[in-house]
């Protein structure tokens, strides 16, 4: 650790403030690695202790890494590292493939599961007739403990007559039954949490998310998923990768 410390400390000869040198090492040691997803940062204390620079400083270098979302504070426990999840947008992939391709634990809180009929646009997104019926999954979606989003996916009765059948993985499910979603459609706009939305992510209302709405299709170009989510952006990325 020793030489880590030395890496982390400012250089007083520098005409940038201590602060900003401090937090630019330090966002750059996350983004490295040097802590894992929710793991707790050293205090105000030890960092002026032994990068022997004020504990202001550190707090100050502290607030910009706060501001920017790559860490978050506990009231009584501590800073720790914010979970993020960079998810490349030319990629079809489930929630639960993707967090555990990224080495997180993957779980979900139902909200709802139920059956009625569809609305105007769950019948033009989905090509449904408007008598058809239609299942609606609201959840959210975790890693490691930490809720991500909200996602709500609607498809037709047909391909799933059972609302309490879906386990984990949506995709899953739908790959054991015959019917997997092999390309999809996905629009991202940012939006501002709605109250229910809102208390369900744990954020305040009309908190800015992004949310991603996904049309999936079958081999025979049918749209069986229409799925609504909405991802906190303190802790999604978005990648995509360009080429000429």
């Amino acid at each position: 650790m020793d030489e880590r410390w030395q890496a982390l400390k400012p250089d007083e000869t520098q005409s940038t403030p201590l602060y900003l040198q401090f937090a630019r090492k330090l966002a750059d040691a996350i983004n490295a690695g040097w802590w894992q997803a929710d793991e707790a940062l050293p205090s105000e204390r030890t960092f002026s202790d032994e990068l022997g620079i004020s504990r202001v400083t550190a707090r100050k270098a502290l607030d910009v890494l706060l501001e920017q979302g790559l860490i978050r504070r506990r009231h009584g426990s501590g800073t720790f590292i914010t979970p993020r999840l960079e998810q490349p947008l030319s990629r079809l992939t489930s929630f639960t493939e993707m967090l555990k391709q990224k080495g997180f634990e993957p779980s979900s809180v139902w909200l709802e599961r139920s059956i009625g009929t569809p609305t105007h646009d769950e019948v033009i997104k989905l090509g449904l007739s408007p008598t058809a019926q239609v299942v609606r999954l609201k959840r959210q979606r975790l890693a490691d403990g930490v809720v991500m989003a909200i996602e709500q996916s609607t498809l037709p009765l047909a391909y799933l007559p059972d609302p309490q059948a879906v386990g984990s993985s949506l995709y899953a499910f739908l790959d054991a039954a015959g019917h997997p979603v092999v390309r999809a459609l996905q629009h991202i706009r940012a939006v501002n949490a709605g109250p229910d939305i809102a208390a369900s992510a744990g954020i305040k209302q009309g908190e800015a998310m992004l949310l991603m709405t996904r049309i999936g299709y079958t081999a025979d170009n049918v749209a069986i998923e229409l799925t609504d989510t909405w991802c906190r952006n303190d802790y999604y990325d978005f990648v995509a990768e360009l080429r000429r």
